[in-house]
């Protein structure tokens, strides 16, 4: 695990450039660095060593030296990948992952993107071409950005690496502050909040030659075909396939630990990882401590962990430093434990399991169609969606109609087109309220029809169920820009490499030829993902109701640490710019005083502020905090 940054111009003095913008991705890589400099391209690494401790140092070169690479992730076949290599001639120096790529890119070309499995951002230099080459994992688990100024090409893994180049133009993207503001993170189909910088796109790859950028895609979900096997069937195969995702994940030459949350999904991992080290965070809130409950599963497994509790004056000191790392503001509230929960994981391994993946792959949120606790209700839904889609289509825009009643919610996403009601999972202020808390600065900017109908139109060709259209959108959208951002860039921030077996090319091709009538029905969400774990936890744990990361912000914005910490930011001169400043106030005070429940929309302004402050007023790297953690 590691980072990676580079840039193409033809002037010279690159090698003070590139070492400061390796400077920035340190914590991405405290083991070692290095850089590759010609007259064309400076490519710069920072390793985090996990695999081939000694060898395993960037930038690699293939045998004559004509090409040369940067990479960031695992490659977890690299085993059987490099035997057949040497098979074909190919002369090893190192026993790295790295390398095979190197060679892999050699010998197949493109096609080694067919081939591989992992975690993987990284570029190829090819000198005698003048070429450079790069691709990004399947589903987008390590980032990747890019942007073209001033003559220049710059790449790497965090945004923030670029801000030491001279050809980098920092500014604020207009067109992002308004569909943040409902979908909690940034949600633009490329650029980012930094005008000008784009992400390569989970599952694709791009080419740069002669100041041309070109780019494909190698790999998409496709929901089509289904396997017609038994619902015991499908249980044997998820548990053999997801005991040998954990198992081929565990490869590292240091230990693996894992996180572990009091859900379903970590708790599967660990239980069949079963490592030296779990880990887990809680608040001191006394409605739910997620902490606890992860111990009363360790203790039942004999399995150690490691847990902590954290409050909010710990939560609203770090906030700064915690959406520095992100690169653009999210306003998750997850990252805050997730913060926490690598700073201590980290000062006992370099590498943790998590369950990241698993509810887009087996349909595992509740927003996919479970609304209602009537097991009736649940009942009746399941036979709608065997109707054929115009009859179901039409009933349920006529219960998208209707007054509510119980378990309509329910009844109108088991037979409504997802594309006219369903864009993710966080939507936090509607499209109508985005619109009349923003200025006018910012009120052009893409609809939520504009961001998401691409992938549903898509969707339309790759899954023929509206639970599959749903998550299909969210392999595009949620996942890649909201839960595998956070959680690269918070476990990184404390040189911690986060590995997700549940999220792996061949989970998906399993999961993704279930019929959903064994993943989502009257019985839960995931049905049959959780037998499947329930052969290793105690029954209760698997039909836990998902939770998430639970964080007590609406008592924090109720207490007077966070209410006075939040409406002093409200006030600043510099709100004015982006915000009605007197309305996004009167959210504070109203939740603060009990009228509402504000908090979700009270802490996504929040976050982006707080982002926009350390980047562009403030114009330095948050202070980082010694973190005295209150361990059960």
């Amino acid at each position: 695990m590691c980072g990676i940054v580079g840039f193409i111009n033809s002037q010279q003095q690159k090698e003070t450039v590139i070492e400061a913008m390796m400077e920035r991705i340190v914590h991405r890589g405290p083991n070692s660095a290095g850089k590759y400099v010609d007259d064309q391209i400076a490519l710069g690494f920072r390793r985090l060593s996990v695999v081939d401790l000694e060898g395993g140092s960037q930038p690699i070169y293939n045998e004559d030296r004509s090409k040369v690479i940067i990479f960031n992730g695992e490659i977890y076949n690299y085993q059987r990948l490099r035997d057949e290599l040497i098979q074909r001639g190919h002369l090893f120096t190192t026993n790295s992952d790295t390398e095979v790529l190197l060679h892999g890119y050699e010998e197949w070309g493109v096609d080694l993107l067919q081939k591989i499995r992992g975690m993987f951002a990284f570029a190829i230099w090819d000198i005698e071409k003048q070429e450079l080459f790069g691709a990004r994992d399947h589903f987008g688990i390590k980032p990747y950005y890019y942007a073209e100024m001033n003559g220049t090409l710059m790449f790497g893994s965090e945004i923030k690496s670029f801000l030491p180049h001279p050809d980098f133009n920092k500014a604020l993207n207009t067109q992002a502050l308004k569909p943040y503001l409902t979908f909690q993170y940034s949600p633009l189909n490329g650029e980012t909040f930094f005008k000008g910088v784009h992400r390569l796109q989970e599952g694709h790859y791009f080419t740069y030659k002669d100041g041309k950028m070109t780019i494909k895609e190698y790999w998409d979900a496709d929901f089509r075909q289904k396997e017609n096997l038994s619902e015991k069937e499908w249980v044997d195969k998820i548990d053999a396939t997801v005991q040998e995702s954990i198992a081929i994940h565990k490869n590292a030459d240091v230990e693996v630990g894992s996180f572990l949350s009091s859900g379903v999904d970590s708790s599967y991992v660990a239980s069949i990882l079963r490592p030296e080290h779990t880990f887990s965070i809680g608040f001191d809130d006394k409605t739910y401590n997620e902490a606890i409950e992860a111990r009363k599963l360790t203790e039942t497994l004999g399995l150690n962990n490691v847990a902590a509790i954290i409050n909010g004056e710990m939560s609203f000191k770090a906030f700064p430093l915690i959406q520095y790392h992100l690169d653009e503001p999210d306003a998750n509230p997850s990252c805050v434990p997730l913060y926490f929960l690598s700073n201590l994981a980290a000062q006992y391994v370099r590498v943790v399991q998590s369950g990241e993946g698993a509810d887009e792959l087996f349909a595992g949120y509740n927003a996919y169609g479970l609304h209602t606790n009537s097991k009736v209700i649940r009942v009746v839904a399941q036979g709608l969606r065997k109707l054929p889609k115009g009859v179901r289509y039409t009933i349920g825009r006529s219960l998208g109609k209707m007054k509510n009643f119980q378990g309509r919610m329910h009844l109108y996403a088991a037979t409504a087109p997802a594309r006219e009601y369903f864009i993710g999972h966080a939507e936090i202020f509607s499209e109508t309220e985005a619109s009349s808390f923003v200025t006018p600065a910012f009120q052009d900017a893409p609809s939520i029809a504009e961001i998401v109908g691409p992938h549903f139109d898509k969707a339309d060709q790759f899954a023929h169920e509206e639970v599959n259209k749903m998550q299909y959108l969210d392999v595009h959208q949620w996942m890649p820009k909201d839960i595998l951002l956070k959680a690269d860039k918070l476990t990184m921030a404390s040189s911690l490499e986060s590995r997700v077996p549940l999220l792996d090319i061949e989970m998906m091709k399993l999961a993704q030829s279930i019929p959903t009538k064994y993943l989502i029905n009257q019985n839960n969400t995931k049905d049959v993902f959780r037998q499947a774990s329930n052969r290793h936890l105690p029954e209760a744990w698997a039909n836990r109701e998902k939770l998430g990361f639970p964080v007590p912000i609406k008592a924090w914005l109720r207490e007077d640490l966070g209410y006075k910490q939040v409406k002093a930011l409200f006030e600043m001169d510099f709100v004015r710019e982006f915000f009605d400043q007197d309305k996004i106030i009167q959210l504070v005070e109203d939740h603060h005083n009990g009228t509402a429940d504000l908090q979700r929309k009270i802490w996504a302004v929040y976050s982006f502020l707080t982002w926009y402050k350390v980047f562009f007023i403030d114009e330095e790297i948050p202070k980082a905090e010694t973190i005295v953690y209150d361990t059960l």
